[in-house]
């Protein structure tokens, strides 16, 4: 460990001095942004294929969404939902539409969404479907990422995120993911909804069965259960359409939403379903200070109408055939398998040859930026604003990395 701190450079160690340690940052230190490209203290520039886990879809500082922050900022920039702002209804309705739902709910944060539609759907369950009070139950699947609040936690299966962090909130049913049969068989007369990832990010990538996501709508059609999809990293235009799911052409009854909305610049999450769903909430019941505030809502307008435009859905599909081809060109040449959508990868390296921590660090070196998880898999999420050349840049890296 204090010769790993001797080697660290001196910018790093000082961000971590007083830092606890709930992450395990690359080593280096990021001063400056545009477009896909970072660039360090000491002037080095890198290819960001992470793009803030999906939060930068748009890229660093888009100018659209800059302007849009700058002539906020003269304003006004919170007032509370005490009262009501001018970005209000044109944020919500512009989302709503986007989303095809009545109703949205702003908050801020990804777990903040999450921890919403439990909310929502727990109070429909009592409300409306008449599940006995105390006893309502929410299907999720193995290998899930929807935050790290408590509740949230208690249904992770990552022992990282969850080991030593209870007394576990109880209400949640862990079935195998992309196993339509076990989704059948856990659902019951107490279940208020099923809550999914449609691709599994954190978990690296993974996408589900064909037939999977159009097999949970039905069941959860026949079975009178809210099927709430988390879009929070898939969504956006990440994958080649809006949202994820609509790969299989399913539409949720609740959509979770974060990251990309707030274009890079300001936490941002929504929660959009239709009225005979949200419209359960009454005033008192739940709420956010910062949730909808006029300086998000102004981005993220901006962010729903770069979207409205279908251009950037448009690019992430082409580029994206692009990048998963080239991946796959590297099957057998260090990596084991290639998944994804759009532009939006998992990759799963030999462990023989490296761990997915240590391949981040080469790429780190070569000028890319990526992200390790669970072992030997890396993932890559570049910015939509990326180009042909740097995606071929992106793949030249990661072969010359697994060439050695």
């Amino acid at each position: 460990m204090i010769e790993d701190m001797l080697r660290t450079p001196a910018a790093v160690q000082d961000a971590e001095r007083h830092t606890a340690h709930n992450y395990h940052p690359l080593p280096v230190v990021i001063s400056s942004a545009e477009g896909a490209w970072v660039t360090d203290v000491d002037g080095k520039r890198y290819l960001d294929c992470l793009a803030g886990y999906s939060a930068l879809n748009f890229g660093h500082r888009h100018p659209t969404l800059i302007a849009a922050a700058h002539a906020q900022l003269d304003k006004l920039t919170l007032t509370s939902r005490a009262f009501i702002h001018d970005q209000f209804a044109d944020f919500c309705r512009e989302l709503a539409a986007l989303c095809g739902k009545d109703l949205v709910l702003p908050m801020n944060t990804g777990a903040e969404a999450v921890e919403t539609g439990i909310k929502v759907a727990r109070k429909w369950g009592y409300q409306v479907k008449g599940v006995p009070d105390g006893q309502a139950n929410i299907v999720v699947a193995e290998g899930n990422f929807h935050g790290r609040t408590t509740t949230i936690v208690s249904f992770s299966t990552d022992s990282d995120a969850r080991a030593d962090f209870g007394p576990y909130t109880p209400g949640f049913r862990i079935v195998p993911y992309g196993d339509l049969a076990a989704l059948t068989e856990a659902i019951d007369e107490h279940t208020v909804a099923v809550l999914l990832e449609p691709i599994q990010g954190e978990q690296g990538v993974v996408v589900p069965p064909e037939g999977y996501l159009r097999g949970v709508r039905l069941l959860c059609t026949e079975r009178n259960v809210l099927f709430i999809a988390d879009e929070i990293q898939s969504g956006l235009g990440r994958t080649g359409t809006t949202f994820a799911c609509e790969q299989e052409g399913v539409v949720p009854d609740m959509y979770l939403l974060g990251k990309a909305l707030g274009g890079g610049i300001v936490p941002v999450s929504a929660v959009a379903a239709d009225t005979d769903v949200l419209g359960v909430l009454q005033p008192g019941q739940h709420g956010s200070t910062f949730g909808g505030n006029p300086l998000a809502c102004a981005v993220a307008t901006e962010v729903v109408r770069l979207l409205a435009t279908g251009e950037f859905q448009r690019r992430s599909a082409a580029l994206g055939e692009r990048l998963q081809a080239g991946l796959r060109g590297l099957i057998g040449k260090g990596l084991v398998a290639v998944r994804g959508r759009g532009l939006w990868a998992g990759l799963d390296i030999d462990p023989a040859l490296m761990s997915g921590r240590k391949a981040c660090e080469r790429l780190m070196e070569r000028g890319v930026l990526a992200k390790d998880t669970h072992g030997s898999t890396i993932r890559l999420a570049p910015p939509l604003v990326i180009t042909e050349e740097e995606i071929d840049h992106a793949v030249a890296q990661v072969a010359a990395v697994l060439a050695g």
